[in-house]
């Protein structure tokens, strides 16, 4: 059951936007808190209905929130966004947020535990990886094209390919280019060892 007082916080690196409200469409108090000043805040505020926008810390301090014995609905901040009225400032997007919790047609995210925010983020760390092998494989693949080398189709064929080129001394790649494929070529590999790391804790997390 929801609690009568209703807080909405924006989170952010160094201040907190606080704004509460004790009736609906009106905010009875909105004040500023250091990073270090909420948490003292949050545990002397009685029991109370805390809304965020589901982004950035707004896990950690929903579950920081919810140990405190305060109820936490995490809102998506695009459902959060027509409520938001004027200039979007931290000021109005708590305001956005009390609005857009009296709209029952917006579903809350659900609260992340500890164990899911890590798996997601290794997931992150993962996708993040990739994609910069990726962008060194196309430009291992680029470069050595300009020079009328042209490496097959698949990523497991890049690096063997290109280093089978950059160790035939009659290869058409010049000199002074090799030193600097050489070291994508590492870097393709260091990315495929943490890749297979990140692979390997997922897997086991899985378990």
């Amino acid at each position: 059951m929801a609690k009568d007082t209703l807080v909405a916080v924006d989170p952010a690196k160094s201040v907190f936007e606080v704004a509460v409200s004790l009736h609906p469409g009106q905010v009875a108090k909105q004040k500023r808190y250091s990073r270090q000043q909420f948490p003292l805040a949050l545990a002397q505020l009685p029991p109370a209905t805390v809304v965020m926008e589901a982004c950035g810390s707004a896990h950690f301090w929903a579950r920081r929130a919810e140990s405190l014995g305060h109820e936490v609905v995490l809102l998506p901040p695009h459902a959060v966004r027509p409520y938001v009225r004027r200039n979007k400032t931290d000021r109005t997007d708590t305001k956005g947020m009390l609005e857009a919790f009296r709209n029952e047609e917006i579903r809350p995210v659900p609260v992340k535990s500890v164990a899911q925010q890590t798996l997601a983020s290794l997931h992150r760390v993962r996708s993040g990886w990739l994609a910069e092998r990726t962008a060194r494989i196309n430009t291992l693949r680029g470069l050595l094209r300009e020079f009328g080398i042209v490496i097959p189709l698949g990523a497991h064929h890049a690096v063997p390919s290109a280093w089978a080129q950059l160790e035939d001394a009659e290869s058409a790649v010049p000199d002074p280019l090799r030193p600097a494929l050489a070291e994508i070529r590492f870097e393709i590999r260091d990315l495929e060892r943490r890749i297979k790391m990140i692979e390997q804790q997922l897997a086991a997390l899985a378990v």
